[in-house]
């Protein structure tokens, strides 16, 4: 049985999700690197970028104590945020589209800091950078991914999962991001999970519960796909199932034909496209 971790194979919620939409945008998205300077690419839009600088803010008083969250005021840190991503980096081509984007996300913080709800709670932080388990050992699979937020409830002695919104619409009915959080909830901390929401903060009470899954059922449809995307990396084999390609595959392939501008590389190595008309806008992000 292989456990190395370098040669495993790693499964997370966005490239599971790659995957399902479209083979060949996962690979675009998570196998194929830039030849000229050995990164992988990353398509940066409005969208993205709200949710990037949101999620930065919301991410920092994870770390804080209680009493510390709200002692600064989150725009602060947002302006701070939004500088990262300003003008094209965030793939902003008009100043009016980046300060409509701008002030959703205030707004955004705004009602935070008006209503905090679990943020005023104590809170579960997982050590881990990047909270992993082996999904199948087996296999040599590995499940990874960033859960937002860990509300610790004292009197079960067990946490929520929280997971924060920054898109306009409700996610699909079959998305996988809170069975897979559960599995990572269950697997990368010590304390029982007792609740799942989604929390969409461009709504006035926006934290809305979901039912937990089954622990099996959730293990056994994630690893059916893992296993799916294991067999792709070896056959390389990554067809969009579209003759002409579809909405998730063609943005990455008009970076390989050179119809996307670079705007640089970013902290994780990734080298960042914009598409001055993007084929498709995604309403939401995860992080």
């Amino acid at each position: 049985m292989n456990t190395d971790k370098y040669s495993a194979v790693w499964v997370s919620h966005s490239s599971i999700s790659d995957f399902l939409k479209c083979p060949r945008a996962y690979y675009l998205k998570n196998v194929y690197r830039n030849p000229a300077t050995g990164n992988k690419i990353k398509l940066m839009s409005p969208p993205l970028a709200l949710g990037q600088a949101v999620h930065e803010v919301v991410e920092s008083l994870s770390v804080l104590p209680v009493k510390e969250r709200f002692k600064e005021s989150l725009l602060l840190k947002y302006n701070l945020a939004w500088q990262k991503i300003s003008g094209k980096q965030g793939g902003f081509g008009e100043a009016g589209v980046e300060m409509d984007y701008k002030k959703r996300g205030e707004e955004m913080l705004k009602r935070l800091m008006d209503e905090p709800g679990p943020l005023k709670n104590l809170a579960v932080k997982i050590k881990q950078e990047l909270p992993y388990f082996w999904l199948s050992p087996k296999d040599n699979i590995i499940l990874c991914g960033r859960i937002d937020w860990l509300e610790f409830l004292p009197d079960a002695d067990s946490v929520h999962i929280i997971d924060f919104k920054t898109g306009r619409h409700d996610e699909n009915l079959e998305s996988l991001q809170l069975p897979i959080y559960y599995l990572l909830a269950k697997n990368c901390q010590q304390y029982s999970v007792s609740k799942a929401s989604y929390w969409y903060l461009e709504r006035p009470n926006g934290l809305t519960e979901k039912p937990l899954p089954a622990y099996d059922t959730a293990l056994d449809k994630v690893l059916t796909i893992a296993k799916k995307i294991k067999l792709a990396r070896q056959l390389g084999v990554f067809k969009c199932p579209h003759k002409d390609g579809c909405s998730a595959c063609k943005p990455y392939e008009m970076i390989l034909e050179r119809e996307a501008e670079f705007v640089g590389t970013d902290r994780h190595n990734y080298d960042v496209y914009i598409l001055e008309k993007a084929p498709v806008v995604i309403e939401s992000v995860i992080l």
